[in-house]
């Protein structure tokens, strides 16, 4: 099944489905119906970035150096937390002036320069070319290992002739199908809907392939991750690899490892492609924030299982960089192996299509293309011939690009492991990332500082990086790492400046980026920017703006025939058609008559769209008398829209502030009715109470006075009458003046030391009587005897008879009940009474401890006049509240009616409380 004839097939018969993918979804996108207008199809081509290096390499990086593979994924990890804050604006920006790559990016921002363009993309060209090198060389060894297993791949790849290597031939295929479906359009800027299709697919791919092979190491070799690290813990010397010592540089090569990473996340063109061109929609971010950091997470999941199996193999598991590989080939099995190559393959093929694209269009539009505006003939020649001329351009720099990184496989790339070429090409483009994301934020950066700082850092990069690998493949003189040029030890590449014991990738950064970011700052602070590097400063700093969208940034003039003229030229007659219905009428269509402002604007971002903004700003001055706006304008219309925007915001807030306000007035209204209802009712209540006893009084006194004759049993009976009515109208004066003293605060009680059990009896023998003559069943229940708590006896018994006589005029009418229970609750006592009746509703079980409040059960008759005056409860609770306890009501679970319940603290064991301590509450 390892023949050639059946691993070829497979893998073309793959990348011929790349092409049917790729066909239908460009053609999709021609009916309307988008593949790429989903948010997960956009988060999977993010996954680009998961590359041959990340298939392959991860597991050789931690088989040879522990966990420090995890770090070039926390990068792009804490990049995509920021995606709100970067990213977004990153997207917003190039949509606004149809940017079409990093070069087109960074050479916007600095005034559409022209020179600054072209030194990005050289570059890029520069850095990008080891990384295709890098997924060309995976192709080859992956191959080799399949058909060669247990052999090593080295014999056969020593003797293979060019023309035989598979990597060439997957090269060439690529090519066909980048020419296909990257550059059907001259618009760069325009979304390659089919290619993205296709990358999204091949990102599913990788992804199960690696969770294959991580399963079947860890579940079928050892059956289970616990015999797994069972045989890693009787090799310590494989346990140690993964220690956090056997990291690169140690803490400082954590931190490197990591900004390097999170630094080439937003830098790599093929990851500015996908992420900021190929956005259709910049809400998409918001599920790409956590659904690519997710997918990161399966792919790296099974890394140090399969790691640590291969190192339990040993020598049969041959490279570490072919784990992946060697490990189901060593059970002897055949499918999985296929498809573990099939998914190596989707790695390297998806970052060579994107990278291609993203490095041809730099090539065309910031290398060619301004030179072939100074020659004569491309200025004269005929309708949309420049188009062709221009696609022709860039399909011959997609050739070149991958023949380039095939020359540099062939010649250097075995001199690297996977991820050593990868951590170069990271180092190299990370050197945009202070020209890209200081120009985001400060706008005193200015050409001269970002060419220099370049500049600075590419050549750094070239010498601690670049260069020695070139020394390890026998270019240059060995001793150039070991004592540095001319004998110089502290100029060593590797040591630069005596700093030692760094990773090499760590101390290339700190050097490059001290150099970059030094003198970006410090030439821009002495250096003047031109008004159009000022306007650009201005649109890109402030590209989150609200309102910039609307800002027209011209103000020169030209006519409608000149601007259509220009544009038939360079682009044909459907995309300038296409650019005047967009601004103005057909029927309003006058060559001779001036262009807006609008028309000028879109006419140099179609032309950017395909030819780079430096090179539509040429063309576009070429036709325009004027220029465009300058900074102070730009300011003027971002401070007015700033001042109106704040103006309503202000507006919506006090309006806001009025709404609440009225809902409060609103609300303390309905309070105040409801209060003085209340005080009504209240008024009405004690009204009539107090004048009951009175009565009774004043008869019985009158006829005490009037009646000399009367019998002296008669006369001792009005006499007891008057004695109790009397002290009911005490008890209600009591009861009011409490409830004065407990909203006053003014309320004394005398704290001791005392049982709550035995305070309970002495209370029910109080109402005992009064139990009696109702038919009341009175169930006891003293769990917890003694009850030590501190508090006022009388208040506390007064408490608990007033929920005795509460439950006993809510029992049920038939055969009343009321229960009596006290027990232990953690370090309280609680003291339940509860009733057979109907209940209290969970909607009045607040209300009860209202003042004035009297419980109306709904569906029952009312019983007339409620007895009492509704104070019993809220001062009840007040008091229970002052000894620092808590009374509720809850549904009661033995007799089902209701339940009021008060807890309180249990007594210190040794209290030191006296009978003369008073506790003052508010």
């Amino acid at each position: 099944m390892r023949t050639d004839a059946v691993i070829l097939g497979t893998a073309f018969g793959y990348l011929a489905l790349l092409f049917v993918v790729a066909a239908w979804g460009d053609r999709r996108a021609e009916q309307g119906r988008s593949l790429i207008g989903s948010p997960t199809v956009y988060a999977l081509s993010i996954a680009v970035y998961c590359t041959a290096w990340t298939f392959y390499g991860s597991v050789g990086r931690a088989a040879d150096h522990g966990p420090s593979f995890l770090l070039i994924y926390l990068g792009p990890t804490l990049a995509m937390l920021l995606a709100p804050v970067v990213i977004r604006k990153m997207v917003r920006i190039a949509s606004r002036q149809r940017i079409t790559s990093i070069a087109d990016f960074i050479s916007a921002r600095y005034g559409k320069s022209t020179s600054l363009g072209a030194l990005v993309a050289l570059m890029a060209l520069i850095c990008i070319t080891p990384y295709i090198a890098l997924q060309l060389k995976a192709i080859t060894v992956s191959h080799a290992v399949l058909v060669n297993y247990p052999n090593t791949a080295d014999a056969t790849l020593v003797d293979e002739r060019f023309w035989l290597d598979k990597s060439l031939w997957v090269a060439l295929v690529l090519a066909v199908f980048i020419i296909l479906f990257g550059t059907r359009h001259l618009d760069a800027s325009e979304r390659h809907e089919g290619m993205v299709a296709a990358i999204a697919l091949e990102s599913l791919v990788k992804l199960i392939a690696f969770m294959a092979v991580g399963i079947f190491v860890v579940f079928v070799l050892y059956e289970g991750p616990s015999a797994l690290f069972a045989s890693v813990a009787t090799m310590p010397e494989v346990a140690e690899k993964m220690g956090l010592e056997s990291v690169p540089g140690g803490a400082t090569g954590w931190a490197g490892m990591l900004i390097l990473a999170f630094l080439a996340f937003l830098t790599l063109p093929r990851q500015f492609q996908v992420l900021v061109v190929e956005n259709v929609d910049e809400q998409h971010l918001a599920r790409a924030s956590w659904l690519f950091p997710l997918y990161m997470l399966l792919i790296n999941l099974f890394v140090i299982p399969i790691a640590f199996a291969g190192l339990l193999l040993g020598a049969g598991a041959g490279d570490s960089d072919s784990f992946v590989l060697t490990l189901p080939l060593s059970a002897g099995l055949e499918g999985l192996p296929l498809l573990v190559f099939i998914g190596g393959l989707s790695a390297a093929t998806g970052m060579v299509i994107v990278e291609t694209i993203a490095l041809s269009t730099m090539v065309s539009n910031q290398l060619i293309m301004p030179l072939l505006l100074r020659t004569q003939r491309l200025h004269l020649s005929t309708s949309g011939e420049l188009a062709g001329w221009l696609l022709g351009i860039r399909r011959i720099a997609i050739v070149l690009i991958l023949l380039l990184g095939y020359l540099y496989h062939a010649l250097i790339g075995d001199s690297y492991s996977l991820v050593t070429i990868g951590l170069v090409s990271f180092a190299g483009v990370a050197q945009f990332a202070p020209a890209l994301l200081i120009g985001l934020y400060w706008r005193g950066a200015t050409r001269q500082g970002a060419t220099a700082g370049l500049i600075a850092g590419f050549l750094v990069w070239c010498y601690t990086l670049l260069l020695p690998g070139f020394a390890q493949s026998g270019w240059l003189d060995a001793t150039f790492l070991t004592q540095g040029p001319w004998g110089i030890s502290w100029l060593m590449p590797y040591r630069l400046f005596g700093l030692e014991d760094w990773d090499i990738y760590s101390h290339a950064l700190l050097w490059s980026m001290l150099a970059n970011v030094g003198l970006l700052i410090g030439v821009s602070l002495f250096s003047r920017p031109t008004p159009l590097e000022q306007t650009q400063a201005a649109l890109f700093t402030g590209a989150l703006h609200p309102n910039l969208q609307t800002t027209s940034l011209w103000r020169g003039q030209t006519t409608q025939g000149a601007l259509k003229e220009l544009l038939i030229r360079y682009l044909g007659n459907q995309v300038t058609h296409r650019v005047f219905n967009q601004s103005i009428n057909k029927s309003d269509y006058r060559s001779d008559e001036p262009a807006t402002a609008d028309l000028i604007t879109r006419s140099e971002q179609a032309l950017a769209g395909s030819l780079g903004s430096a090179s539509a700003r040429v063309l576009i001055n070429s036709v325009v008398r004027g220029e465009a706006l300058d900074l102070e304008s730009i300011l003027s219309i971002l401070d007015t829209t700033s001042q109106t925007l704040e103006y309503n915001r202000r507006l919506e807030q006090k309006s806001q502030e009025l709404v609440a306000v009225s809902d409060e007035l609103r609300s303390a209204n309905e309070q105040l009715r409801e209060l003085d209802r209340l005080k009504d009712e209240f008024v009405a209540m004690v009204s009539h109470e107090l004048r009951t006893p009175l009565t009774s009084i004043r008869a019985f006194a009158e006829i005490l006075r009037d009646s000399d004759q009367l019998p002296d049993e008669k006369r001792q009976h009005f006499l007891g009458v008057i004695v109790h009515e009397s002290q009911r109208l005490s008890r209600l004066i009591e009861e009011i003046l409490d409830l004065a003293r407990l909203e006053s605060g003014r309320l004394t009680l005398h704290p001791l030391t005392l049982d709550l059990a035995a305070l309970a009896r002495q209370s029910i023998d109080a109402v005992a009587r009064l139990h009696e003559d109702r038919g009341i069943t009175l169930d006891i229940s003293l769990a917890a005897d003694p009850a030590m708590v501190v508090g006022d006896q009388d208040r506390l018994e007064q408490v608990i008879i007033n929920l005795l006589d509460n439950a006993s005029k809510f029992a049920d009418r038939q055969q009343p009940q009321v229960r009596l229970a006290l027990y232990r609750h953690r370090n309280h006592f609680r003291l339940s009474v509860e009733d057979n009746g109907p209940g209290i509703s969970a909607d009045e079980r607040e209300r009860v401890f209202e003042k004035f409040h009297q419980i109306q059960q709904s569906g029952e008759t009312p019983r007339g006049r409620p007895k009492g005056s509704g104070l019993g409860l809220p001062i009840s609770r007040g008091i229970i509240a002052h000894l620092g306890g808590r009374l509720w009501v809850e549904d009661a679970k033995t007799l089902g009616g209701a339940c009021l319940t008060l807890e309180l603290p249990a007594a210190p064991k040794e209290s030191t409380l006296s009978n003369s301590s008073q506790l003052t509450g508010e």
